[in-house]
C-alpha cells in the first residue's frame, strides 16, 4: 500500500482553544492510518479579534461582550474545553488565562516559519505558551523566546516583529479564507476541496482522512 498524501490548510487562530483541540485531533487521526495517510499541513492565519487593542481585554469582560456568556457559562465552556483537551493530551490552565489578546504578529512570525519548515513546530508552542502557561501571543518578548526556542534565530524573529514585514502577506490570506466563506476557526480544507469545521473527535477526522485518500 502506498502513502496518500493530502494537503491540509488549518485555518485557525492560537488564541482559539477549538483549534489545538482540532489540531491534536487530527494529528491522532493521522497516526492511525501511519502508512495510508500522510499530512502536508499549511497553517493559514484567522484573527478571532483583529480589533483587539495591544493590551488585550479581560477574557470575562471580552466572552460577556461577544457571546453574552454568563461567568457561569463561560465556567462551564472552560470545564469542557479542559476535559477535552486532556483526553488529547493537552494542558489547558484556564487560570492563567486572564487576558485575550490580538494575534496578528503572532500570524506574521508563523508566516516566517513556514519558509523556514518550523511552521508547526512555532504553532503548538505558541498554543502552549497562551493556553498552559498563560502568556500573551500579542507579547513580541514571548514571541520571540518562543522563536528561539524551537529553533529559529530570535534575533531574526526580533527584527520581523519590529518591521511590518508579512503584514500584507498575511492580511491577503485572511481576506481570501474569509471570502471562501469561513467565519469561525478551526476550519480544515483537505485537497482544497472537502471542509471539516470545529474541534471534531479523532474518530471523525479518522473517518474523513481514510475516505479522501481512498478517493485517489
Amino acid at each position: 500500500m502506498t502513502t496518500k498524501t493530502l494537503k491540509i490548510d488549518f485555518v485557525s487562530d492560537v488564541s482559539c482553544p477549538w483549534c489545538i483541540i482540532g489540531l491534536q485531533a487530527l494529528e491522532q487521526a493521522a497516526d492511525r492510518l501511519k502508512g495510508e495517510v500522510a499530512l502536508d499541513l499549511h497553517f493559514q492565519p484567522f484573527e478571532l479579534n483583529p480589533q483587539m487593542g495591544p493590551a488585550g481585554q479581560d477574557i470575562g469582560e471580552h466572552l460577556h461582550e461577544k457571546y453574552g456568556a454568563s461567568p457561569e457559562q463561560s465556567q462551564k465552556n472552560r470545564e469542557a474545553i479542559a476535559a477535552r483537551g486532556a483526553e488529547l493530551g493537552f494542558t489547558f490552565n484556564m487560570d492563567k488565562r486572564s487576558r485575550i489578546y490580538n494575534t496578528f504578529d503572532a500570524h506574521r512570525l508563523l508566516h516566517w516559519a513556514e519558509e523556514k519548515g518550523l511552521q508547526s513546530a512555532l504553532k503548538k508552542a505558541l498554543f502552549k505558551a497562551y493556553f498552559t502557561d498563560g502568556q500573551s501571543p500579542g507579547d513580541h518578548g514571548v514571541l520571540v523566546r518562543v522563536a528561539g526556542e524551537v529553533g529559529l534565530d530570535a534575533n531574526a524573529a526580533r527584527e520581523l516583529l519590529a518591521s511590518d514585514r508579512y503584514a500584507s502577506e498575511v492580511r491577503q490570506r485572511e481576506q481570501f479564507y474569509q471570502q471562501q466563506g469561513i467565519h469561525s476557526v478551526p476550519a480544515i480544507i483537505i485537497n482544497d476541496r472537502h471542509l471539516i469545521s470545529g474541534g471534531q473527535p479523532v474518530e471523525v477526522f479518522e473517518q474523513a482522512l481514510r475516505q479522501i485518500a481512498a478517493q485517489g
